[in-house]
């Protein structure tokens, strides 16, 4: 059958053609730009999933980046901080040498305080110009900022809080068990009486977290003569003595471990009785309610095996919750560390020792905040608090602060307090080691790890991504192939379709 008007094979032929040209079209338009997905239609969903991980490699990059920084920020505040502790190392040097008081001339006593005034002069300075980028790290610009600190807490450090932008964070701390000194009495009367008995002296040994010292006394030695004996040696022993006298009870002397905690106790040992008289005499326990209040039960009478083989009563760690976390205690010390608060209190005597619960201070923001997460919310944030390292804040209330070793002041090592001097620098050697260990930390375990981690990430995102929307060039290749030669075919078969209504012609010339 021929006909003229419309040619059926010729359609076919170009509808075949025009659908091998967009076959063709689209394998070039993949492998020249290397992607399997160039708009919407060429797969709607991969093209949602691979924008959402185009978004998220993102997002990865730019938290590697802030962790980066982070790292350099941290290593600019270690130098400083280290060589603060070089510092501290040659202050505590010079304290040391400046005790030597009979083998120092008043002017080698002056040098030593002049090289003292000008570490303290150099620490603050450290304090003030160590910075990032204009932004000062070691002066308290990234300390954590407080308000409404109760009246029981004498200390306390913020090293990490996520404060949301706008509110507070309200510090609270319930005591459940107070903390406790090591502490004996001693019921002795008013003075020793020795009955006049061969052994002459009454020896006793004292004995603390600090060491021993035994101590004797004679026949007529009043209890104010032992309780001052024994303050003599109290920061060797690390233990304190009063006279103490309560009702129904003998006259006697009140044992203390200078300390508070498990870490504290109070020995004593009786070497020689010296054949002391008087009723009641001997060690006792405090009463456990009230320790101002001696045990009515004898733990052993002087003369007796219990005391010459020594007594010894530990004292006790307060037990407490912050924030409805159990805290890790020290004495009169309660600290957590959470991921999202980690916070130190020291509780003064009365607070410590009363159960109930303390308002202990409100976090109202501050802190040096990083942003190490692809998304923005609390959990990905960390903080971190980098106390003012000035000599005026490095110390504490209970031992004094650095400042006092200055000219003039109070612990200045040509007529201060050596030993109180000597122990504040400890201290701050201790602070600034705490801080230096906690940066770190914070350097190695947080940060290095997100960066580690964050790059895992951004492999995994990229990897998916390219499933997703690259063009996988073997296959291409071959539809390129496929499609050039159909497309091919389908030219010559138009050609043909479109010659074939030529021979109705013949039909005319017969």
């Amino acid at each position: 059958m021929s006909r003229i008007n419309t040619n059926p094979a010729s359609l076919i032929a170009q509808r075949n053609l025009q659908t091998n040209n967009k076959t063709l079209n689209t394998t070039l338009e993949r492998l020249s730009t290397g992607l399997r997905i160039n708009r919407g239609k060429d797969d709607p969903a991969g093209l949602i999933a691979s924008e959402n991980l185009r978004a998220e490699k993102a997002s990865l990059t730019s938290a590697i980046s802030n962790a980066e920084r982070t790292d350099q920020l941290v290593n600019i505040a270690e130098g400083g901080l280290q060589e603060l502790s070089n510092l501290l190392t040659d202050l505590k040097g010079l304290v040391t040498a400046t005790a030597n008081t009979a083998g120092l001339s008043s002017e080698e006593k002056t040098a030593n305080q002049l090289q003292i005034d000008s570490i303290l002069q150099t620490v603050d300075r450290l304090a003030e110009s160590t910075n990032f980028q204009g932004v000062k790290l070691l002066n308290g610009n990234f300390d954590f900022n407080s308000s409404s600190v109760a009246a029981g807490v004498t200390d306390f450090r913020v090293n990490s809080a996520k404060v949301a932008r706008g509110s507070t964070i309200a510090v609270q701390a319930l005591i459940t068990n107070s903390a406790q000194q090591g502490a004996l009495y001693l019921s002795t009367g008013s003075s020793l009486d020795l009955g006049g008995g061969s052994s002459g002296l009454f020896t006793i040994e004292i004995s603390g977290a600090n060491g021993a010292r035994e101590l004797s006394f004679a026949s007529g030695t009043t209890r104010t003569q032992i309780v001052a004996a024994i303050n003599t040696y109290s920061s060797v022993t690390g233990v304190s003595a009063s006279t103490f006298s309560s009702s129904g009870s003998s006259d006697g002397i009140r044992l203390r471990s200078t300390d508070f905690g498990s870490d504290a106790f109070v020995g004593v040992k009786i070497v020689n009785a010296g054949n002391i008289q008087g009723s009641n005499t001997g060690v006792y326990n405090l009463n456990s309610t009230d320790t101002s209040t001696p045990n009515t039960s004898l733990l052993g009478a002087f003369n007796s095996t219990t005391a010459t083989n020594g007594v010894r009563d530990v004292g006790q760690n307060l037990t407490a919750t912050i924030n409805g976390v159990a805290a890790t205690t020290k004495g009169r010390n309660a600290r957590i560390n959470t991921d999202f608060l980690d916070v130190e209190i020291n509780f003064d005597t009365s607070t410590s020792q009363t159960r109930g619960l303390v308002n202990a201070f409100t976090i109202t923001g501050g802190g040096a905040e990083f942003q190490l997460s692809s998304k923005v919310d609390t959990a990905g944030k960390v903080s971190i608090g980098i106390q003012n390292v000035a000599a005026r804040k490095l110390g504490n209330s209970a031992l004094g602060y650095l400042s006092s070793l200055a000219a003039g002041r109070s612990n200045n090592v040509v007529d201060g307090d050596l030993n109180a001097g000597f122990k504040i620098v400890d201290e701050a050697i201790r602070q600034v080691s705490g801080l230096r260990g906690r940066l770190g930390a914070f350097q190695k375990n947080t940060v290095g790890a997100t960066i580690r981690n964050l790059g895992v990430s951004l492999e995994n995102s990229a990897a998916a991504e390219s499933v997703i929307r690259d063009a996988d060039f073997a296959t291409e290749t071959a539809s390129l192939t496929r499609s050039q030669i159909l497309s091919q075919a389908a030219q010559n078969s138009l050609g043909l379709a479109n010659s074939a209504p030529q021979s109705a012609l013949q039909l005319l010339r017969g």
